[in-house]
């Protein structure tokens, strides 16, 4: 599993020494984009819309976590504008 991730960039081998050594080539949050974005345009054909309603279908959410994605929609709302 190592290997494929080395080979696709997603980790990176030391191999001065035995056993070799594997590391993150990227951050948790770069990772996170790109998987979200890669899953976006396979899973849901380039919609955020499909995706976000489609997780909040999924499970229940609390009245709180509603309250605090709505706020957080209201805060990239005012970014682009």
């Amino acid at each position: 599993m190592l290997q494929i991730m080395t080979d696709k960039g997603l980790a990176q081998r030391d191999e001065s020494a035995r056993p070799f050594v594997y590391r993150t080539r990227h951050s948790q949050e770069q990772t996170q984009e790109h998987l979200l974005s890669d899953l976006v345009h396979r899973a849901f054909g380039g919609s955020v819309k499909a995706l976000v309603v489609r997780a909040l279908a999924a499970s229940k959410s609390s009245k709180e976590d509603l309250r605090e994605i709505e706020q957080m929609l209201d805060k990239f709302d005012r970014k682009k504008k």
